[in-house]
């Protein structure tokens, strides 16, 4: 998650642009079809909620608490930067935990891929130059699929170990996207605000 420097807004300021404040993150999109596999991997766990499939994604910066005048520096920043297509390998499930409970079900994007390591690296440069504070936390590059709350780690472990050689193969990267993310109780709405193109 991204914050804001205090140094970049006045005092009497704050309370002006806290309410215009955004959610937003930067993201990779995935091809239909890509989404489709993804969700058909549900195996209906009680507990674990799959993530509609045209939300999935795969973050490279989350930038919360956003003003409007730091959100339009980001957009030229984010604007600037330059890089040529590549391809990303769609393989493997995973999971996080939080406090030994299952949270998060992911599939991966293979490891340490220098191009997409150098986009989230630009993209965090463009963060801090526009006024955001970059995550300090070490990235871990994943599609987040669902969301668990009380799931029974043993039916997890099942699904995990059968969909362990998951492979979706290879999906061309082409461009990177702005989104907000406003919050309802039907759950988020993602609003595509910038597109940046390889060139």
């Amino acid at each position: 998650m991204f914050q804001m420097q205090a140094a970049y807004l006045p005092k009497e300021h704050l309370s002006v642009t806290s309410l215009m404040a955004k959610r937003l993150f930067v993201a990779i999109d995935l091809p239909d079809s890509t989404r489709q596999l993804l969700a058909e991997l549900d195996p209906h766990i009680r507990g674990a909620r799959w993530i509609d499939p045209a939300q999935m994604h795969l973050t490279l910066g989350f930038f919360d608490d956003v003003p409007e005048d730091i959100d339009l520096a980001l957009r030229e920043k984010l604007s600037a930067i330059s890089f040529g297509a590549f391809f990303l390998p769609i393989r493997g499930v995973g999971m996080f935990s939080a406090k030994g409970a299952p949270n998060i079900i992911w599939i991966g994007v293979g490891k340490a891929h220098p191009h997409l390591f150098q986009i989230h690296k630009r993209v965090q440069e463009a963060a801090l130059a526009a006024g955001l504070e970059p995550e300090l936390r070490p990235w871990h590059p994943h599609i987040t699929i669902a969301r668990c709350r009380d799931v029974a780690p043993q039916s997890l472990r099942k699904f995990l170990k059968a969909s362990a050689d998951f492979d979706a193969g290879m999906i061309r990267v082409e461009a990177f996207h702005l989104y907000s993310s406003q919050l309802t109780p039907a759950g988020p709405i993602h609003t595509r605000k910038l597109s940046v193109r390889a060139k």
